[in-house]
């Protein structure tokens, strides 16, 4: 028997690969499809089934892709209809994977369909659950995103609080739990940086898996829920309807373009200009009324974010040897229209002298003694929680998640200091903004992490123990 995680940090996501006796399975696998044909080379394995254990929202599976490349099944749980081939287990079914069984568990309430995969080994033991987004460590899954269904998030809640106590905490405690996601992830509220635990220690520590009742149950889990990313009903979406073939979308993206080709397809369709170098990179030189989603950052969450429409055309500006990956990782979350990247990069476009812009940026040192305590406007990007637990008392909060809800309420002449936790996210605020006519903007470099470590700057931090004695 062989388990295996496959945990992609920048999704905060985890598929898995089981195997027996030369056949394997996958659970929840990325878009990209030949990693796991590499592993089941490797393994000399043939793979039979592919379980999803639900239609995600956060990334558009590979799993049709990966059943027409192996010829295995693809296998949801009950409730689930799609428009492709696909197996829709019974609620206990049985499937067999060599000498383990996998047996479905259906557990509503993330979505109608979510089922969670108990693996047991050949004595019928259990030895593990594959949960989904039915139940993360720390944590549960979001009860509003079910498609098209006429139940409200209370209704779906309620329904999870029976799943969780019906179907797994009756199990063992000595079951590991392996969840679809991990702190980072959009899909739950309070996830742990930990990828699997037991489930034993999750009945102790898991705030959902508490002797609470139903009422107080389907009240913490709906309550203070962010608003779910844009993307997020589009991507369920394309897993449960199908999607292009992803070796299409490489040779149709992966177009080195030249500086005069690229200019042209800037005046000709109007594209975005997606720019993923680093924050530094693009303060430096960037091209006109680019948007900047770095590329080692939280890249594929924020752009499914920001760019409202998975079909827009998207013109790239990559680090040398990253086109493929940026590709790759655009498609992750359904961004299947790009259109080539520059070739020569940033450079290029320099030498061919075409114009450019800088950001301004200061660090935090600066920013506090010569702007903030002269009173100019600061805005604090981070998400709601982050500056509710700590903020300077005099940072107004304007999430970047939000930025197009409140982008038109500031004096676009006005001077402004934009900060995150680090630097990442305000740069992506500041290209927004300066694509839309803010003329007066400086970043600061390090973020709040480096503001709150200056000597003199405690009595400005406001905290939530502070505010809740007020």
């Amino acid at each position: 028997m062989h388990i295996q995680q496959l945990y992609t940090n920048c999704l905060a996501q985890g598929a898995y690969y089981i195997s027996s006796n030369g056949e394997a399975v996958i659970i929840d696998p990325l878009r990209e499809t030949q990693p796991y044909i590499d592993l089941l080379k490797q393994n000399n394995d043939k793979l039979k089934y592919i379980f999803e254990t639900h239609f995600h929202a956060d990334f558009v599976s590979g799993h049709v892709d990966l059943a027409k490349a192996t010829g295995a099944t693809i296998v949801f749980g009950p409730n689930a209809q799609t428009d492709y081939k696909s197996y829709i287990a019974k609620d206990n079914e049985e499937l067999k994977v060599g000498d383990l069984t996998i047996k479905v568990l259906h557990t509503p309430g993330h979505t109608l369909e979510s089922t969670t995969y108990l693996l047991l080994d050949k004595t019928k033991k259990p030895i593990s659950i594959f949960t989904g987004d039915t139940l993360f460590i720390g944590d549960v899954g979001r009860p509003d995103l079910a498609i098209k269904s006429n139940l409200t998030q209370e209704d779906l809640a309620g329904m999870l609080y029976d799943s969780l106590r019906n179907k797994i905490m009756p199990l063992p405690d000595d079951v590991i739990v392996y969840p679809a996601h991990g702190a980072g992830s959009a899909c739950g509220k309070n996830m742990s940086k930990e990828t699997f635990d037991t489930l034993g220690n999750q009945k102790k520590t898991n705030y959902a898996l508490q002797n609470i009742s139903k009422e107080d149950f389907i009240k913490e889990l709906t309550t203070d829920i962010l608003p779910a990313p844009q993307y997020f009903a589009k991507n369920a979406f394309l897993n449960k309807k199908g999607y292009k073939n992803y070796s299409d979308v490489l040779s149709d993206s992966v177009k080195g373009l030249s500086v005069k080709e690229f200019e042209e397809a800037i005046h000709a369709i109007k594209p975005i200009i997606l720019d993923v170098r680093t924050p530094d990179e693009y303060a430096k030189a960037n091209v006109p009324g680019s948007l900047f989603i770095g590329i080692d950052g939280q890249f594929a969450p924020w752009v499914g974010t920001l760019i409202t429409d998975l079909n827009s055309p998207i013109l790239l500006i990559t680090p040398k040897g990253r086109e493929e990956e940026t590709v790759m990782r655009l498609s992750r979350v359904g961004y299947d229209n790009c259109i080539g990247y520059l070739e020569g990069g940033i450079e290029a476009w320099i030498n061919a002298g075409k114009k450019t812009e800088t950001v301004e940026t200061v660090n935090a040192e600066i920013f506090f003694e010569n702007n903030y305590k002269k009173g100019v406007q600061t805005l604090d990007v981070r998400k709601p929680g982050e500056y509710d637990s700590a903020h300077l008392k005099n940072a107004e909060t304007k999430p970047l998640d939000f930025i197009f809800d409140w982008i038109d309420s500031k004096d676009k002449s006005s001077q402004l200091m934009i900060h995150c936790a680090g630097g990442y996210r305000s740069m992506i605020a500041i290209s927004i903004l300066k694509a839309n006519g803010y003329k007066n903007l400086t970043n600061v470099d390090g973020g709040y992490s480096a503001i709150s470590k200056l000597d003199n700057v405690s009595e400005d931090i406001v905290t939530q123990a502070c505010t809740a004695s007020k």
